[in-house]
């Protein structure tokens, strides 16, 4: 009766270790992603946005955003992120003037549109908090690209990241 008592102890000893190494073994490393030989995003620089040509593009978004009877705030920053131009519509959301304006900086700076960094939270990717503290990962701003350079960028919030980015993309398409 010792011997069997005494041999469940071992069989159990021998199962709760081995769970433990079991346990602490880590996954299989997963196969590395095809790196790309294109740079993504790879818009070179060109003279910074006017304000002349800032006030078109800001008359543009606005006209689209009275067309909804939307209430926005529109910026519009140079290739470093730096405002040239902000306006705000009567009524819209006062909390949205700096998200305007950090929407169009995030564009610039990492020339691509917003949305996409609101994609990769979205499907689970929360690395974009770890590349710069100020970015804003919301639908809403776009890069502005003139004769294949970046010029700077342009941001809307108020309502919706989709009727922001719809307001934006107006005043954006008016850069060629």
């Amino acid at each position: 009766m010792r011997s069997m008592i005494s041999l469940a102890l071992a069989a159990g000893a021998v199962v709760a270790i081995g769970s433990q190494a079991l346990a602490q073994t880590p996954p299989p490393a997963a196969a590395p992603a095809a790196v790309p030989e294109k740079m993504p995003f790879d818009i070179p620089y060109g003279m910074s946005i006017g304000l002349e040509q800032a006030k078109q593009l800001v008359a543009a978004a606005e006209a689209e955003a009275k067309k909804h009877n939307w209430k926005m705030n529109i910026a519009v920053v140079d290739t470093n992120g730096e405002p040239v131009l902000f306006e705000r519509m009567e009524g819209a959301q006062i909390a949205s003037g700096s998200i305007s304006i950090g929407k169009a900086r995030t564009a610039a700076r990492f020339r691509r549109e917003t949305r996409l960094f609101f994609n990769a939270y979205e499907s689970g990717h929360t690395y974009a908090a770890t590349l710069d503290p100020t970015l804003t990962a919301s639908p809403g701003g776009f890069p502005l690209v003139e004769n294949g350079k970046l010029i700077g960028a342009i941001g809307c919030s108020g309502g919706t990241g989709d009727q922001d980015a719809v307001t934006c993309k107006v005043g954006a398409e008016l850069v060629k």
